[in-house]
C-alpha cells in the first residue's frame, strides 16, 4: 500500500507525492505552524502527552503509532490519507496538497534546540532587532556597555503581536504600485496609488508638471519641464510598512524614463525623512506656511 499525507490551507499548492517515506517530524511541524499552536496546545486538543509531541517533532521516536500521528494531525486542521491510487471519487486519487515547511527549521539556539516551529523567527543584527533590547531607542551604547548580551535570533511570543507582523509581511508581499492613467487625467498630472490583489488603495501620491520658464523666464538655464509633489499618503494602519517610499521610487524611475530631472517637494515632520530618504535634499529657501481663517472672533459669538 501507499501512504500520502497531506492538508488543505491557505498558501498551498497542489503537488505530487513520491515513493520516499514520508517526514512525520517535519509535516507536524509545518501543521502545527500553519495552525499557529504550540505543542503544548496541540497537545492538549489532540488528547496526546506533550512529551510524545516533542518526541515525534525531534525525531526521538523512531516508528510513531500510526493512530497518534493521525490525531495529532487531525487536531492541527490537517488529515492523514491511507489507498491506493484509484481509490478516490471517480476512480482518482484524492488529492494532497503540500503543507508550507517551517522557514526557521534549520536554525537552532545556543543549546542546539529547534526554535517553536509556530513562532516567527528572526535573526538579531542590531538590539532594534530584538524586543528584548528596552534601550535600543533611547541609547546608542556600544556592544561592551549593553545592559543584557544581544542573542542570535529572537521570536515575539504575544499573538497578538505575532498576527501584527505577519499581517505587516503580507501586505509588503501583496501591494502593487502603478500609475492610474486610465480616468482622464490631464497629461500634466501624475497620480501613483499602492493598492492589494482586491483593488483597495492603501496609499496614493500625487504630483504634477510645471515650467521652470514660468517663475525664472529666461534667467537660468533649466529644461521645458519639472515636477512639483503635491503629496503623499498612506492608510493609518500601514504606515511604517514602506509604501510611501515605493510611491515615491515609482514616481523617480518615471521620470528617468520621460526624460524629467529636476522634482520639487514641500514637507514636514515625517515626510521629510522619507524624501531624504528616497535621494532628496533640502533646499536654502524656507518656505512660510499661511492659513485664511474667516470665522468671527469667539467675542463676537
Amino acid at each position: 500500500m501507499e501512504n500520502s499525507t497531506g492538508t488543505a490551507g491557505r498558501d498551498c499548492k497542489p503537488t505530487e507525492i513520491d515513493d520516499q517515506a514520508v517526514d512525520v517530524a517535519a509535516v507536524l511541524r509545518a501543521l502545527r505552524r500553519q495552525a499557529d499552536l504550540s505543542q503544548r496546545e496541540l497537545s492538549a486538543r489532540a488528547g496526546v502527552p506533550k512529551s510524545t509531541v516533542a518526541r515525534i517533532e525531534s525525531g526521538g521516536a523512531a516508528d510513531p503509532r500510526l493512530r497518534t500521528v493521525e490525531r495529532l494531525v487531525r487536531a492541527a486542521g490537517g488529515r492523514l490519507l491511507v489507498g491506493r491510487p484509484g481509490d478516490g471519487p471517480g476512480d482518482r486519487p484524492p488529492e494532497v496538497l503540500a503543507v508550507p515547511g517551517v522557514p526557521h527549521d534549520g536554525m537552532r539556539d545556543e543549546a542546539g534546540r529547534r526554535y517553536p516551529a509556530h513562532l516567527d523567527v528572526w535573526e538579531v543584527h542590531d538590539p532594534k532587532d530584538w524586543p528584548g533590547a528596552w534601550w535600543a531607542e533611547w541609547y546608542k551604547l556600544p556592544p561592551e556597555r549593553f545592559p543584557r548580551p544581544v542573542p542570535a535570533a529572537t521570536y515575539e511570543l504575544s499573538r497578538r503581536y505575532r498576527d501584527q507582523r505577519r499581517w505587516a509581511d503580507r501586505i509588503r508581499r501583496e501591494v502593487a504600485v502603478r500609475r492610474v492613467t486610465d480616468e482622464g487625467l490631464p497629461s500634466t498630472c501624475w497620480r501613483f496609488v499602492a493598492e492589494l490583489p482586491d483593488g483597495r488603495v492603501l496609499g496614493e501620491l500625487r504630483a504634477h508638471e510645471r515650467s521652470p520658464r514660468l517663475l525664472y523666464g529666461d534667467l537660468i538655464d533649466a529644461g521645458e519641464r519639472e515636477i512639483v509633489l503635491d503629496g503623499v499618503l498612506v492608510t493609518g494602519a500601514c504606515r511604517r510598512l514602506g509604501i510611501g517610499r515605493r510611491l515615491v521610487e515609482a514616481l523617480t524611475v518615471e521620470m528617468d524614463r520621460t526624460g524629467l530631472r529636476v522634482a520639487h517637494a514641500v514637507a514636514d515632520f515625517g515626510g521629510v525623512d522619507l524624501l531624504l530618504t528616497c535621494g532628496y535634499r533640502l533646499e536654502a529657501s524656507r518656505p512660510y506656511a499661511l492659513r485664511l481663517d474667516r470665522s468671527p472672533p469667539r467675542w463676537a459669538c
